[in-house]
């Protein structure tokens, strides 16, 4: 007898995907209205820079300790640039990158010690016979 002859309809993992994909599909439907709510909401409880007209003035620069401390724009986002935040990443990447080799490095160097060692033991039992 094949393999699942016994059995009507879909698997259980499509009987689960089909189950999910409704799901969503109701959870799609359920929150729809409430997102056109949302934005009926007058403009008041959006940020000015999503309201207003604005120009940049300069670009985003750390805060000094001293502007931190009194300026409230620096408070909360210590004023970090994109440009800054993607030199930390390359750098963290790079770090983890350097660290991978090293410990590549050293696996090698071990496998290498422990292949030596292997292949010294099974000569001397071949020496041995």
């Amino acid at each position: 007898m094949p393999a699942g002859a016994g059995r009507r309809g879909l698997p259980l993992g499509h009987h689960l995907c089909w189950l999910l994909c409704a799901f969503a599909l109701k959870l799609c439907q359920a929150e729809a209205p409430v997102r056109e709510e949302k934005l009926s909401v007058s403009t008041s409880n959006l940020p000015c820079w999503l309201t207003e007209e604005f120009v940049v003035a300069e670009e985003c620069a750390p805060c000094s300790s001293f502007q931190a401390k009194t300026t409230p724009e620096c408070r909360s986002t210590g004023c970090r640039s994109a440009l800054m935040e993607q030199r930390l990443f390359w750098k963290f990447e790079g770090a983890v990158v350097g660290v991978a080799l090293v410990f590549a490095c050293l696996v090698i160097i071990r496998q290498r010690q422990l292949d030596r060692k292997a292949l010294e033991k099974v000569r001397k039992q071949i020496e041995s016979i």
